[in-house]
């Protein structure tokens, strides 16, 4: 039996098979798993019901998993209606997540346009669509180097 929180299978094989820089989008049940993704992306769908899995789930047992560099969310853009109400919630949530798993990097929001160009990278290797009904709660991770 594994040690890490991060028990599924094809999870853990492409994060094995990932390098520095490679990018794990943790998206909830609004993102367009299906068609914003990289060209060397494979799509693991863990959206079995609403609400079940969320992203802070999943983001808990990544992190348990694979050293991390970078942390972004999918920034809000000024014009859309859900501005307004300023910072989600569930960002405070993955905040609390990351450094409870010792990430040291800032979670921060790139916006909406160019965080779907990262994901559209060659270096996106994963994306683990969940259920999360949160709007505004797609994560994505850049791993880091293991050193120790």
């Amino acid at each position: 039996m594994l040690k890490t929180q991060l028990l599924h299978p094809d999870i853990l094989r492409i994060c094995a098979q990932a390098g520095h820089h490679a990018k794990i989008l943790i998206a909830d049940g609004n993102y367009p798993a299906s068609t914003k993704k990289g060209p060397n992306a494979e799509l693991v769908c863990l959206n079995l019901a609403p609400g079940c899995v969320t992203v802070a789930q999943v983001l808990r047992a990544v992190l348990s998993a694979v050293p991390v560099d970078f942390v972004n969310t999918m920034g809000i853009p000024a014009d859309d209606a859900y501005a307004k109400f300023g910072e989600p919630p569930a960002w405070a949530e993955f905040r609390a997540i990351a450094k409870e798993a010792g990430v040291t990097a800032n979670i921060e929001p790139i916006s909406k346009w160019d965080f779907y160009k990262h994901v559209e990278s060659p270096d996106h290797v994963l994306t683990i669509q969940t259920g999360d009904q949160a709007l505004w709660a797609n994560v994505l991770l850049t791993l880091g180097c293991r050193t120790n």
